[in-house]
């Protein structure tokens, strides 16, 4: 069991976007509770050594809206114990499971299944559950969501697949925005992706995958902002969030619905934002560092740029990578507040299901220990302010879920048990094997140093993870 938090003094730069402070602090933990928050002047920062762009970095607990920890059915890709841990490592606090598992969380006693199996661990990472719109995620019948919602869910998803007809999505819509529920959509036109491999486009053709196009996501959520712009004239309370959305396209839909007042939400990824199509050529550049002045992909054989092996099966992910363009306008996304929130849509797998060709590997990259490492990248770019990012991984996702799991939004506040991360932004560690608490090895990042380290999470006031 991990240790209560207690005599704890924190110096460094705080982003609390409850309150909307950013600035040097000091935070006390005692007894597992956050005694005192002191906002420092600037002689006190210099003093301390204190810098917005350096040294320790003190945020409230990540709030993961998307992630997969494969218990039941595929304990060897993942447990919900391991999951956890490498929750925690990565410095997240709360983590919301999805019900692509085997059976899928479509009945209440799978839900029970998995939360025992969280409370076994013995982890303080709270553990939440998203359960299936459709029985079995089938797509023919609508699961027992009122049954599902008395069991505890937080939100309901077919992830892995998108809720393929209309009326079923309608309806998921009008009974769980009745019961406070989201649906959360996983925006896929399939008649547009069967047999698809990479995003549509120069880096498809050059490696001979089978494209993958704009149209069968940005059309899925117009379909899906449509459905829900008729829903809400009935039932005000429906909630439609959409996940991992990857391009320009999508993200000018969810602007739109947002500035017509509709209740819609959406995230984005890690993966989605740092890693442009071009990585499965052998890239390995940041998304931003593959722009040229006018803000065009640039060619990365032309550039040298390809320094992997090609069709690296760690990179195969559903939606595919997009083009460095595409990771862009998510990181604007995050910046103007398009996108909610960063989720990990952590999927580990198999070395039997991840090493064999390109297009017969399993969707789905391991990243929930990688992911704020990776995201600090885009900030030391000057890409996307700290602030906005430490939002879109805390009160932001907190939004999207509501008040069914939680009293109050993450937050640095006194007299409340410690929730918060501790991160040394210039601390630099590996990406190894060993270094990682997943079993999911499937991450394109293995072998490379990244900047930025967890040092301490802090879950409800007990130590989850200490470097």
């Amino acid at each position: 069991m991990s240790e209560t938090a207690d005599g704890l003094v924190l110096r460094g730069w705080a982003v609390d976007p409850a309150s909307g402070r950013e600035g040097a602090c000091e935070v006390t933990v005692s007894g597992g509770v956050i005694e005192r928050v002191t906002w420092l002047d600037a002689a006190a920062a210099a003093a301390h050594g204190i810098s917005a762009t350096g040294g320790l970095l003190i945020a409230p607990g990540l709030v993961d809206l998307h992630a997969h920890f494969r218990e039941p059915g595929n304990e060897d890709a993942e447990t919900v114990a391991t999951g956890l841990a490498a929750a925690a490592h990565g410095g997240w606090t709360t983590v919301c499971l999805m019900p692509n598992t085997t059976p899928a969380i479509d009945d209440p006693s799978v839900v029970a299944r998995v939360l025992a199996a969280a409370a076994a661990s013995g982890s303080p990472v709270r553990t939440l559950v998203h359960g299936a719109v459709t029985a079995g995620r089938k797509g023919e019948q609508l699961a027992a969501i009122g049954e599902l919602a008395d069991a505890g869910v937080v939100g309901l998803s077919d992830d892995g697949a998108s809720v393929r007809s209309a009326s079923l999505l309608r309806n998921a819509l009008a009974y769980a925005g009745a019961l406070g529920l989201p649906i959360i959509d996983h925006p896929e036109d399939h008649s547009l992706t069967d047999g698809a491999e990479a995003s549509e486009g120069y880096i498809a053709t050059v490696l001979g995958l089978r494209g993958w196009p704009i149209a069968a996501e940005a059309g899925s959520v117009a379909r899906s902002i449509a459905i829900l712009a008729d829903v809400v004239r009935d039932v005000p309370t429906a909630r439609l969030h959409l996940t991992h959305v990857s391009t320009a396209a999508s993200l000018a839909h969810v602007r739109a619905a947002k500035a017509a007042g509709l209740p819609v939400t959406c995230d984005v990824t890690p993966h989605h934002v740092a890693f442009a199509d071009e990585w499965i050529a052998g890239a390995r550049r940041w998304a931003w560092e593959a722009l040229d002045a006018d803000g065009h992909a640039r060619d990365p054989w032309v550039d040298k740029a390809l320094v992997a092996h090609p069709y690296d099966t760690s990179l195969r992910v559903n939606p595919p990578l997009r083009s460095a363009e595409d990771a862009v306008a998510c990181l604007a996304a995050i910046a103007d507040g398009t996108a909610d929130a960063i989720a990990t849509d952590h999927a580990p797998h198999t070395v039997v299901d991840k090493h064999v060709e390109f297009g017969w590997a399993i969707n789905g990259i391991s990243g929930i220990e990688t992911a704020l490492p990776v995201l600090l990248a885009a900030v030391d770019a000057g890409l996307v302010p700290l602030a906005a990012v430490v939002q879109a991984l805390t009160t932001g996702p907190a939004r999207v879920l509501g008040c069914r799991w939680a009293s109050a939004a993450p937050g640095l506040r006194e007299g409340d048990p410690a929730d918060l991360v501790v991160v040394d932004r210039d601390a630099t560690w590996t990406v190894t094997p060993e270094s990682l608490a997943s079993k999911g090895r499937n991450t394109p990042l293995m072998g490379r140093e990244l900047r930025g380290a967890v040092m301490l999470t802090i879950a409800s006031g007990r130590v989850a993870y200490r470097a």
